[in-house]
């Protein structure tokens, strides 16, 4: 058998492999304890990413976010209300438009399961200067790039 020889920098490409592997396995397992669907738990990441960066979420943003099409994010967003996670509200500047807020319950329960994992990975941040982070961040930036071109 020959064996090929590997472009360098592969064995951080396989190392990323890995850690999405793990996280993806984390957000099966607090998907599954909390019966939600997969799709389910990256909306409410979505939600929470476009609040934190002050972006209203509409249901049409939302599903377009996820590649949903109208009736999927209809369920979508009717199943999370009903699980007590988001809740529709009028837009205060046009109220013909719905927004889409996470409940401080979807919160405190993200924080219960992910809170730990969040805590041990900022403790690991730390112990990395100034520089090293902007290099971490410079790369992580670049592959989410790379993967949105796909």
């Amino acid at each position: 058998m020959v064996q090929r020889q590997e472009p360098a920098g592969m064995e951080l490409i396989h190392l990323l492999r890995e850690v999405t592997l793990q996280l993806d396995l984390a957000g099966a397992q607090f998907a599954g304890r909390n019966g939600l669907h997969p799709t389910d738990l990256r909306a409410l990441i979505a939600l929470l990413d476009a609040a934190r960066a002050g972006v209203p979420s509409t249901p049409g943003r939302l599903g377009a976010h996820l590649g949903l099409n109208s009736a999927g994010t209809t369920a979508l967003v009717d199943r999370l209300e009903r699980l007590g996670l988001i809740r529709r509200v009028r837009d205060t500047e046009d109220r013909r438009r719905v927004l889409l807020e996470v409940d401080e319950r979807a919160v405190d329960l993200g924080q219960s399961f992910f809170g730990p994992l969040i805590d041990r990975t900022l403790a690991l941040l730390a112990t990395f200067d100034d520089g090293e982070r902007a290099a971490i961040r410079r790369f992580l930036d670049g592959v989410r790039e790379a993967a949105e071109s796909r």
